[in-house]
This record gives C-alpha cells, sequence and structure tokens, in this order.
C-alpha cells in the first residue's frame, strides 16, 4: 500500500502544486503579454494533466479507502464530494476559461481536500 499512497501523494502534489504555480508565476507573468495564446495553451495543457491526476486519486483513493475500511467515514464522504465538485469545476473552466472566479473555487476547494486526506491519514 505504500506505493499506492506514493501515487497518491504525487497526483495530489501535481494538482495542487501544479496550481500554486500557475497562480504565483505563470499567469501573472503571461496575463502581462501582448499574445495570451502561450497561457491558454499552457492552461489547457495543465487541464489535462490535472484530469489524469484526478483518476489516478480516484483509484489510489478507492485503493486506500479498501484497505483502511474508509469507506463509512463521513470525512471520506465529504472529501468525495469535493472531489466531485472540483471535477466539475475544472471541466467548467476548461470550457470557460474567462471565468476566473473558477480558479480560485478550485484551489480553495483543492486546499480542503488536501486538508481532509491529511485528517483521514492519521
Amino acid at each position: 500500500m505504500l506505493f499506492v499512497r506514493w501515487l497518491h501523494v504525487i497526483a495530489m502534489a501535481f494538482f495542487v502544486g501544479g496550481q500554486m504555480f500557475l497562480a504565483a508565476a505563470v499567469v501573472p507573468v503571461e496575463r502581462s503579454a501582448p499574445d495570451r495564446e502561450r497561457l491558454r495553451a499552457i492552461a489547457r495543457r495543465f487541464g489535462y494533466g490535472t484530469l489524469v491526476a484526478i483518476g489516478v486519486l480516484i483509484a489510489t483513493g478507492s485503493a486506500l479507502a479498501s484497505h483502511d475500511d474508509k469507506w463509512g467515514d463521513t470525512t471520506l464522504q465529504v472529501k468525495l464530494g469535493l472531489v466531485a465538485f472540483v471535477a466539475a469545476l475544472v471541466l467548467w473552466h476548461m470550457r470557460r476559461p474567462e471565468l476566473h472566479a473558477l480558479e480560485g473555487a478550485i484551489f480553495v476547494a483543492s486546499l480542503a481536500i488536501v486538508w481532509l486526506g491529511l485528517t483521514l491519514a492519521q
């Protein structure tokens, strides 16, 4: 199970760490550029990577929940609800990238998911 947990953490780090990197470095620099096509390409590529990361998180999270018999845990249920919410927000944002409020909602919900994951791991 150690490898499964490692994959879970790597996928989470890609997802949340990527959001932090985009928000802190890429977006501020690229928004000031006259041609925003590169920013759109970066965001689109990250969006696809995010969907893969969410898939890995669901697969590994399911394995961890089964192994630790956590399916009835309320904390896990809330976390799963937030995961579904974030997945929907990511898809929506990929279709409507001009809705910048979605970026903040995805990030805040992602941090809540990390918090709940750490709570479950204890």
